[in-house]
Parts: C-alpha cells; structure tokens; sequence
C-alpha cells in the first residue's frame, strides 16, 4: 500500500491560560468528545494556513489576526501507511468578530477552559499538544507511534 498523508489545520483560540474547546457530534470522529474549536482537513489546492483561516471563518465566524505556529504533528492512530496524518497546530489570541457556533449539526457547545482544567474527555491528540501549551512544544512531535502513548 502506498504511504499516504491526510494534513490538518487547528487553531486554538486562547484567552490568556484558557483555550476555546468544542464538543464533537454527528461528525463519526470521536463525538462527544471535546477538540480545538476550529480545526480541519486541508483542502485539495489550499494551504494549510488558508484552511486554518477557512476552518476558523466557517466553524467560529471569526476570522484570526495572528496566528502563530505551534507545532506539527506526525500521528497515526493503526500504523498502517493509510493512517498517517499530520496536524499543525496554530494559537491566535486575537481575532475579529465572537466566536460562536456555527455548524450545530456538527457541535453540542462551545466552551472556555482553563489549561490545567481542562475536561476529561478531550480528543487525545489533541490533549498532548493542550498539556504543553503553557511550557512549550517543539516544532514537530509525533503520536501514536510509541506504544506508551497511545492514540486510543
């Protein structure tokens, strides 16, 4: 099988230690779950900070003025070639318009939390890169590869 990689663009609001985090439904991925508010595949023809400003518009209604780079993640959640992903992770700490729902169907609620209260039921990737928010992460991380850490 040929090794093939599906990327992914996540912007992480924050207020000061807190981070803008929304409950997954009806999506077939982890519902019920808690995950970056605004996040989502890159787009054929689009690049990755394009689909960070998409997601953000389309999932939020707002649109980010700076976003910064966090980290990249190399992930798989099987090992098979089919399963490589790779997600980077942006912050922005101001943006115009009030982030809101805006695809019901697709969330129960929108929420702040703090970073060191964060809910037990968060996407775990997701939670990796949350956990080390506050003391830094380097460019590029990888999970899901070390038994240890487990994608489940």
């Amino acid at each position: 099988m040929r090794f093939q990689l599906v990327p992914a663009a996540y912007v992480i609001l924050r207020r000061d230690d807190h981070v803008l985090l929304q409950l997954r439904r009806n999506t077939g991925y982890r519902d019920g779950f808690w995950a970056t508010a605004a996040a989502g595949h890159v787009e054929e023809g689009e690049t990755v900070v394009e689909a960070a400003l998409r997601e953000a518009r389309e999932e939020l209604d707002v649109v980010p003025t700076d976003l910064t780079p966090v980290t990249a993640m190399h992930r798989t959640g099987t090992r098979e070639p089919i399963d490589q992903r790779v997600d980077f992770f942006f912050t922005c700490t101001r943006w115009s318009g009030t982030p809101r729902r805006v695809e019901e169907e697709k969330s129960a609620g929108i929420e702040w939390f703090a970073l060191d209260a964060l809910p037990e039921n968060v996407v775990p990737h997701e939670r990796f890169v949350f956990d080390r928010l506050r003391t830094g992460l380097p460019p590029i991380v990888e999970f899901g590869f070390d038994p240890r850490v487990s994608p489940a």
